[in-house]
């Protein structure tokens, strides 16, 4: 058995397909390590999955962004018996690709962040196959709450700068 399920199992598309924002694009790289952590517990991927938060949106906001997407993401496995498909967040070639259910884990994302009850609905139901787990729905409105879409955003990073 490979570290990384195969999404080759499933249907997969572009993630440029899906509509999102560029948060919401970002986020499925660090979606991916906790995924991977889950699945391979001594691996220790939540590690990266953390560093990558932090890379792209820095300490103050990358640390909640990561700890929010690792609750959901356990919440969700939780719920789901067998799962979910994902692909390697090591691999180059599926970066801009996505799994259903990765694609079903974003969009409810996306809806939830803007407010769209139905199509959120709709995306809670087949990431979830059916169960409409309240843990799932908590996780993913706590994180649309907190990283709404259209709230402004402050990366801070450190920066260097030479005094001349």
């Amino acid at each position: 058995m490979t570290p990384f399920p195969t999404a080759s199992l499933q249907s997969h598309q572009t993630l440029n397909a899906l509509g999102l924002d560029m948060f919401e694009k970002e986020l499925l790289c660090v979606v991916r390590y906790f995924l991977s952590s889950f699945e391979a517990p001594d691996s220790q991927l939540w590690h990266q999955g953390f560093a990558v938060a932090v890379e792209k949106w820095g300490e103050p906001m990358g640390l909640p962004i990561a700890f929010a997407t690792s609750k959901l993401v356990r919440a969700v496995l939780r719920c789901r018996d067998g799962g979910m498909f994902f692909h390697d967040p090591l691999d180059l070639e599926t970066r801009t690709m996505v799994s259903d259910d990765e694609a079903y884990l974003l969009t409810m994302l996306h809806h939830m962040r803007r407010d769209e009850t139905s199509a959120a609905r709709a995306a809670v139901d087949a990431l979830t196959h059916g169960q409409m787990d309240p843990d799932v729905i908590r996780s993913g409105l706590s994180f649309a709450a907190r990283f709404s879409y259209g709230a402004q955003r402050r990366v801070l990073r450190p920066e260097l700068h030479i005094d001349q």
